[in-house]
């Protein structure tokens, strides 16, 4: 008799839209058997988005650096958690050193990928079909099934969990107020790379249209991005409240959800306005929808049909961006005017 599965350890990705994107993987889980725990061991700086996923029981900081092997590290960890009799682990990073505290954990089935040389390490070893599992949270999904499943393009959406009473004391804490004017978010960074980034300048152009036409812009992003906020806020002569770096994670995912629109460009935020439900428009670059899109119905997806992209790099190879420059503002003005009108 098949012992019963209760305890699911997940080692889980290290950025934000991949960690809002390995939801989908949790809720399959939790729909093939609602009783299984599931604890997801990450980043610390992971833990506001778990807390807001119910099908997860503990968030496990994991306090290594990105890239750092600390070998001895991980056997000490997988060996406290080895405690805890997890029946299965499932790696989602595809990197040799995600594979260590789930061997040194001596956790019975160790599920992911076979990217890196991890033979020893994970013994339910998959060989990823990449025409079978196009989008990344197929990838993620795959393997909560059998070698091989066929699945489809819609897979179990990200839905993180946002309480209005927490929502409006986040407002006050930055003295927001949702009756000054419908809310435009803008996100115009991205943690990835310049070629991921629509040029300040067509930010400015669509938050200058909405505040002329009476609505606010919120500008968010890390304390990275604050100074492409700040170019942006100047425009507009001050009038966008700028949160870049101010606002925690937690924080951001409240005030995200308050959004009218969005616009950002392929991103964390991205993903988080997605799966908080905003309308949603993307500018990609750099990058393509066919891998990770915005897991959503009110999303439009707004990008140039050029022979270089999605070229995938951080820098542009060519060194002329064409593929951000040259989308206009007028282009993402038209999607959210779409978008708006099927709410009529």
């Amino acid at each position: 008799m098949t012992k019963a599965i209760r305890q699911a350890l997940i080692i889980g990705p290290s950025w934000v839209g991949d960690m809002i994107m390995a939801q989908s993987l949790f809720l399959t889980l939790k729909q093939q058997n609602p009783d299984l725990a599931i604890d997801v061991l990450a980043p610390a700086w992971t833990r506001p988005l778990l807390e807001r996923m119910p099908e997860v029981r503990s968030a496990l900081s994991l306090d290594i650096g990105h890239g750092q092997l600390l070998w001895k590290e991980r056997k000490r960890i997988g060996r406290e958690l080895s405690a805890t009799h997890y029946d299965v682990c499932y790696v989602l990073p595809n990197s040799l050193k995600s594979a260590l505290i789930p061997y040194f954990a001596k956790i019975p089935k160790r599920t992911g990928w076979l990217k890196e040389p991890r033979y020893i390490l994970l013994n339910d070893l998959r060989k990823l079909d990449k025409k079978s599992y196009p989008l990344m949270v197929q990838r993620f999904n795959a393997l909560a099934w059998p070698k091989g499943k066929e699945l489809s393009e819609e897979q179990p959406r990200p839905l993180l969990k946002v309480e209005p009473e927490s929502a409006a004391l986040v407002m006050q804490t930055y003295q927001l107020d949702k009756a000054n004017g419908s809310v435009l978010v803008l996100c115009p960074g991205a943690e990835f790379g310049p070629a991921k980034r629509w040029p300040d300048s067509h930010y400015a152009e669509v938050a200058l249209e909405h505040l002329n036409n009476g609505g606010q812009v919120w500008l968010f992003g890390s304390a990275k991005d604050r100074d492409v906020c700040q170019l942006i806020d100047d425009v507009t002569n001050g009038q966008c409240e700028n949160l870049a770096g101010k606002t925690s994670l937690a924080e951001a995912i409240d005030l995200m959800s308050l959004a009218d629109m969005v616009v950002s460009n392929d991103s964390g935020l991205m993903h988080m306005a997605a799966a908080v439900g905003c309308k949603l428009v993307v500018v990609y670059g750099s990058s393509s929808p066919l891998f990770t899109p915005p897991l959503s119905d009110t999303v439009r997806i707004v990008s140039e049909d050029l022979e270089c992209s999605p070229c995938f790099k951080r820098e542009c190879p060519l060194g002329h961006l064409d593929c951000l420059n040259k989308l206009s503002a007028k282009s993402v003005l038209e999607a959210i005017s779409d978008l708006n009108k099927e709410d009529k």
